[in-house]
């Protein structure tokens, strides 16, 4: 039973004039009492099949003819090279409807269903968002997802680095209290999802000194913008003996392996997009500017955006900086004031930190945080007084200063928010398969 046929396959010219056994969906069907015309889906793509009363005979064309939109067929017959698109056809020869659909329920997403819902036609569609992956616009996207989750870790395992898992349970915030989703826990009420792998990883780089995972994390977003969701997919990296610098050559390299992998991979899919892969292969062959907060906050005022000198840059900012970047820029040492208590000040100047965000280009806005982490015990004591943080829930975390503790840094990358940036979507729920946000938990 175990499919070896694949329509690429067959659309490749491999198999012409020969007889295939072909797995899938009908995605489309059209014809007469006579003949049919059916259009097949699987993975791989899309295909016409030719159906003709003789000599299928009638009762398995008549059965081929009832069936519907995303029935599930194995068809036999002979590959034909045509003049069509694609420039092949099956011309069926025997088959088996394997799931057909109750015409009494037939399948909901269709043109007419979407311009009549209530919610509009987005709701819609994530209502039946376990339908929708179904279409090509949600495959091309998933097959992209993957190929991104691909190029992170073969980014970091050709470097070696150690895949690392941290626990999804905590105690302790990342980026701040009004972001944490507090959860029931055997009575407790302290314990969180975790918004980060950083501290846990922090604790692990002594032992591994360079590490990196791929994990979902969870920040109680309450706002639904085109690039927050309640629950997404982080790319992060810790390594030890490392400089601000340092730790951004590699989200530079990691960014532009990603590029250029779905370049070499799925320029296809970035083409039936609507993707410049001229615009994408500047983004994977050029070196990304490094610029410093207060030249942003020129910037900024130059351009009469109400800022202030120490405030955080949010979205509608980053718009506006990185309207003229033709690449992701970087932009680094933000005021102390402005980040949390683990960016390590910066020695020279220490209103400022050793951080960094990497900004996207085309409005997307922030795909990286990262820096250099405060190592000394000294120093994260005093920060945590400035911010009136306590330190019950980070005593695991200044344990491990007070045992040899050494400069390292490390950073984040929104994995969905690369995707939704690499694809040209309009809003990062296009590019997760089930996207959770403040409104949404099913399906």
């Amino acid at each position: 039973m175990v499919k070896e046929i694949w329509i690429d396959d067959i659309l490749s010219g491999q198999y012409d004039d020969q007889e295939v056994e072909l797995k899938g969906w009908i995605h489309r069907s059209r014809g007469s009492n006579k003949i049919r015309f059916i259009v097949i889906r699987d993975s791989t793509g899309h295909i016409q099949c030719v159906a003709k009363r003789e000599p299928l005979g009638d009762e398995f064309f008549d059965e081929l003819k009832g069936s519907l939109i995303e029935s599930s067929v194995i068809l036999k017959g002979i590959v034909k090279s045509t003049d069509r698109e694609h420039g092949h056809e099956v011309q069926i020869t025997s088959g088996v409807i394997v799931g057909s659909v109750n015409p009494e329920r037939p399948f909901p997403i269709t043109e007419s269903a979407m311009a009549e819902a209530d919610g509009g036609e987005t709701e819609f569609l994530l209502d039946n968002r376990h339908l929708y992956l179904r279409t090509s616009r949600m495959t091309t996207m998933l097959k992209l997802r993957s190929s991104v989750f691909g190029a992170v870790h073969s980014y970091f395992r050709n470097r070696d680095f150690i895949e690392y898992q941290a626990p999804n349970f905590v105690s302790g915030a990342v980026e701040g209290g009004s972001t944490l989703f507090e959860v029931p826990y055997f009575g407790r009420k302290d314990v969180y999802l975790t918004q980060s792998w950083q501290l846990y990883a922090e604790a692990a780089m002594p032992a591994l000194e360079r590490l990196y995972t791929m994990a979902p994390s969870f920040r109680a977003e309450k706002s639904r913008t085109r690039r927050h969701l309640t629950e997404f997919w982080h790319a992060e990296m810790e390594i030890a003996w490392a400089t601000n610098n340092e730790v951004m050559k590699h989200g530079e390299g990691v960014v532009r392996h990603i590029a250029s992998t779905l370049l070499d991979e799925r320029s296809d899919e970035l083409l039936s997009l609507g993707r410049d892969l001229e615009l994408v292969s500047r983004y994977a062959d050029n070196p990304y500017p490094i610029m410093r907060y207060d030249e942003a906050i020129e910037i900024l005022q130059s351009k009469d955006v109400d800022v202030e000198w120490g405030e955080d840059l949010d979205f509608t900012k980053e718009k506006i900086l990185t309207a003229d970047f033709e690449v992701p820029h970087f932009l680094t040492h933000y005021p102390k004031i402005a980040k949390p208590f683990y960016h390590r000040q910066d020695p020279d100047d220490p209103k400022y930190v050793l951080c960094h965000d990497l900004l996207a280009p085309e409005g997307y806005g922030e795909i990286i945080g990262g820096g250099e982490r405060t190592w000394s015990e000294k120093e994260i004591l005093e920060r945590l007084d400035e911010e009136g943080t306590p330190k019950e829930p980070y005593e695991f975390y200044i344990d491990t200063r007070r045992y040899g503790g050494v400069p390292h840094g490390g950073f984040g990358l929104g994995v969905d928010r690369v995707c939704t940036w690499l694809s040209g979507a309009d809003h990062i729920r296009e590019v997760i398969p089930f996207p959770r946000d403040s409104r949404r938990v099913t399906p």
